[in-house]
């Protein structure tokens, strides 16, 4: 007799929770009946993607119009209703197969940001229709030791690298909401428990969050943009708002090496950004919360904290 033999089926449906890759998933279907039966419940899943393909983009008024005039024809000659396209590689195709999504992970192949060499940018972004958070932690490291942290009194020291760090972050950030939107606009309809979404990316870039509230708002938004597609009104862009920005930076900040030899890392120009739509009227305390949340363990979290001590500089970014 099998081990999994003596197991509830509750256990087992834990278990392939804890497996969570989907490719994995499936390949414990072909094991036994049993495992074909019960993988479909699994509600905690890992979608590693292998290859995104490129937004399409808007399409020219002309494209428009010859499509929709070909379209015409087509259903006026056609006694049969046609069935609409699907993208090529949907990577939804392959989640259809589970009863009840509750948590999916979806990983992407790389990260999006194009960085000089030794420079480092983290970012965590929480979205619902529209942009709720973004921790952004950036900084340039080195090996060896040299000196504890030390404030910048200089604000405009080195400005424009963070503000350029900040923006990749940012348009990182919106360009995996678009990608949400484009490839899983249906999945919260599909799964009406599907409480949390996260895209994230095998470098440890960045990532995307959408908890239950957010994926009802970007459910509605997407229906309302459907119903203006159907006006002729053209897809709904995504608007960023008004932001405000919390920033803290120091000149250097030394953390632990991490490989058991003793020495440490230094990182030079580190900064802590935290960003929020402007009417949010959060203090300070929920911008350290946020900021824990987002990087609060491992040496990421070193560098947290001995920001958070740090000045905090207020900027404003208008809406794009």
């Amino acid at each position: 007799m099998d081990c999994f033999d003596c197991l509830p089926d509750s256990i087992i449906i834990d278990i392939f929770n804890a497996v969570a890759d989907v490719k994995s998933l499936a390949c414990c279907r072909a094991v036994s009946r049993r495992f074909h039966s019960l993988v479909p419940h699994a509600d905690a899943l890992l979608l590693r993607v292998d290859r995104v393909l490129p937004d399409p983009g808007p399409e020219s008024p002309f494209l428009s119009l010859l499509r929709t005039l070909l379209s015409s024809v087509y259903h006026l000659l056609s006694p049969y209703p046609a069935a609409a396209p699907e993208r090529p590689n949907n990577p939804t195709r392959v989640l259809r197969g589970f009863a009840r999504i509750r948590d999916l992970e979806i990983e992407l192949p790389a990260g999006d940001l194009r960085l000089e060499k030794g420079t480092v940018v983290r970012y965590r972004a929480v979205f619902g229709e529209q942009l709720r958070s973004c921790v952004i932690l950036g900084f340039r490291h080195r090996r060896g030791g040299g000196g504890a942290g030390e404030a910048q009194d200089g604000f405009g020291e080195g400005l424009k690298e963070r503000v350029a760090w900040i923006l990749s972050a940012l348009a990182g950030a919106s360009a995996r909401r678009r990608y949400v939107a484009r490839e899983y606009a249906g999945l919260a309809k599909e799964h009406a428990g599907l409480a949390r979404l996260a895209v994230r990316d095998r470098d440890g870039e960045g990532e995307v969050v959408m908890d239950e509230l957010g994926l009802r708002e970007a459910a509605a938004a997407a229906v309302a943009s459907e119903a203006a597609g159907s006006h002729g009104e053209g897809p709904r862009k995504l608007v960023v708002p008004t932001l405000r920005m919390s920033m803290r930076h120091a000149s250097t900040v030394e953390i632990a090496g991490g490989d058991g030899g003793g020495g440490g890392v230094r990182l030079e120009g580190p900064m802590l950004v935290v960003v929020r739509p402007d009417e949010d009227g959060g203090a300070a305390e929920d911008d350290a919360e946020l900021a824990l949340e987002a990087f609060g363990g491992g040496a990421y979290g070193e560098v947290v904290r001995a920001l958070l001590k740090s000045r905090s500089h207020q900027m404003e970014m208008n809406p794009f």
